[in-house]
């Protein structure tokens, strides 16, 4: 296991999975998972006191999927086991290290830097950032 969390935080992580990248398939909501867990794992730049699933979840102005039907249904046993690989630490490339994520505009390239990050790669239809290893040591 990765993190701690409880079964309210797995529900929880499922959701927003979904929420976030259900058109991306089970790859793309494992990505998005590990960017939630990578989140609640990192002490470091706005996530300095982010501390488990739902802190990471619920940080203001983070996750647009969080005001939509798709996070608001309960998860799927599909989404669950999604959810719970991510938890014990099941980590795909570009998320590895990744704390960002966002769908550009169609037929748009993702851009170098975002929240001055450096792009780890895409899949998909989303861009993921990574921070340097020396600002989150804990990702690395």
């Amino acid at each position: 296991m990765l993190i701690n969390y409880t079964q309210k935080e797995l529900e929880l992580l499922a959701r927003i999975m979904r929420a976030e990248a259900l058109a991306e398939g089970n790859l793309g909501m494992l990505m998005v998972g590990n960017v939630v867990v990578n989140r609640s794992i990192a002490n470091c730049l706005t996530f300095k006191n982010i501390r488990n699933i739902t802190d990471a979840v619920y940080q203001k102005n983070q996750f647009a999927g969080t005001q939509g039907s798709l996070f608001q249904a309960s998860p799927t046993a599909l989404e669950k086991d999604l959810a719970l690989r991510a938890l014990r630490g099941e980590y795909y490339y570009p998320a590895t290290h990744a704390l960002w994520f966002y769908a550009p505009a169609k037929n748009t390239s993702c851009t170098k830097t975002w929240y001055d990050q450096q792009l780890a790669g895409s899949y998909k239809n989303h861009c993921f950032y990574r921070p340097d290893p020396g600002e989150c040591q804990e990702l690395y």
